[in-house]
């Protein structure tokens, strides 16, 4: 039977035994992949569900209710022998698995591999127009490897956006959120650190200041004078949550407030978002902790520099989570986003004064 590349046959849907999702990194984009699989497993309550994952990447699956397993890939650093054998045993893993469908959330360069070598039947991917271009060369991005091909719909938050790629397969958006298993062992260390600080009793405000990507860093300084506004004018304790690698901005921010800012405990991402319950509103940068935030349901305000969209990175349309963009800033190199500490304080102090706000 012939295939329809904008919406498969009833017929066609129930050859479907075996489904393989692919996004192997980062946090937040695999996370954000969350918010469709409840309604993917409704369309598919028998199939098999797997998802193609790096390791370093797997804790946000590993609790999912709607997958049945994780096809881990080793992330080897640099493009030497151990990053291709790394795909080359991916790719045997995905062929022996005999899937029917595969899902490339990714469609670029370093997932269209599994797909080209995966031999599975029905494969979709995000329909592409427009041609790449590289160095005067015009690529087709490989559309002609996707027998299933979806149309973007309107710009929305991406766990929202994703849904418009599953309208092959008969599936449209619908209300849900993205979801994150914390675990008790998680909520426990965070709470015995909480009683060792006397912080259990307290109220918190949260600061990830860090990020791999410093061209979505708020300036630092900016962070340490919103604490002390916070500090000072809101009553509030500011504790700064870290990962690998930003130790140092935390330090950096509790040396430079005239109040007290604690720096928090060492965390897994599970802990981290254990953490997060206890806390009132999370204040960040555009990232994967936001997304974690969201699916947590904690409160949260994200600044945004020149290089996002809050359009597509965060979560307002669901109230509690706001965000401060400055859509003349075109200066890449200029980390104050042109978004004062003055506006971040307003726009907190805006959101506990409004319903939304549970205290």
């Amino acid at each position: 039977m012939k295939i329809n590349p904008e919406k498969l046959s009833e017929t066609q849907l129930k050859e479907i035994k075996k489904i393989l999702i692919i996004q192997q990194k980062p946090f937040g984009d695999i996370l954000l992949n969350t918010g469709y699989f409840a309604e993917l497993r409704r369309h598919f309550p028998k199939a098999q569900i797997d998802y193609l994952i790096q390791k370093p990447y797997k804790t946000i699956l590993e609790d999912n209710k709607h997958l049945n397993n994780m096809v881990l890939m080793d992330k080897p650093k640099g493009k030497g022998v151990k990053y291709f054998w790394a795909i080359i045993k991916a790719i045997l893993k995905i062929r022996k698995e005999k899937y029917d469908l595969v899902i490339d959330q990714l469609r670029g360069t370093s997932s269209m591999r599994f797909v080209l070598f995966s031999g599975i039947k029905y494969r979709l991917g995000w329909q592409y127009k427009k041609p790449l271009i590289r160095m005067g060369i015009k690529f087709n991005r490989w559309n002609w490897l996707y027998n299933l091909k979806a149309k973007k719909g309107p710009v929305r938050y991406y766990s929202r956006w994703k849904f418009d790629l599953l309208r092959p397969l008969g599936i449209e958006e619908v209300e849900h959120n993205i979801e994150y298993h914390v675990r008790n062992e998680s909520f426990e260390y965070i709470k015995q650190w909480l009683k060792e600080t006397d912080l259990d009793k307290e109220k918190i405000i949260g600061f990830t200041p860090g990020t791999p990507v410093k061209r979505k860093q708020w300036d630092l300084d900016y962070y340490a004078k919103l604490g002390d506004m916070i500090t000072e004018q809101l009553n509030f304790k500011i504790v700064i949550l870290w990962g690998p690698g930003e130790k140092e901005d935390a330090e950096y921010i509790q040396q430079k407030m005239k109040n007290q800012a604690i720096i928090a405990l060492p965390t897994t991402f599970n802990e981290a978002g254990a953490f997060l319950h206890s806390i009132k509103v999370l204040i960040c940068n555009d990232g994967g902790i936001n997304h974690l935030a969201v699916s947590q349901e904690i409160p949260s305000i994200a600044i945004f520099g020149s290089s996002s969209n809050p359009e597509k990175w965060c979560a307002s349309h669901k109230p509690i989570h706001l965000y401060l963009r400055d859509w003349n800033h075109k200066k890449s190199n200029d980390n104050t986003f042109n978004i004062s500490p003055e506006m971040v304080f307003e726009k907190l102090k805006n959101f506990l004064d409004s319903p939304y706000y549970k205290g």
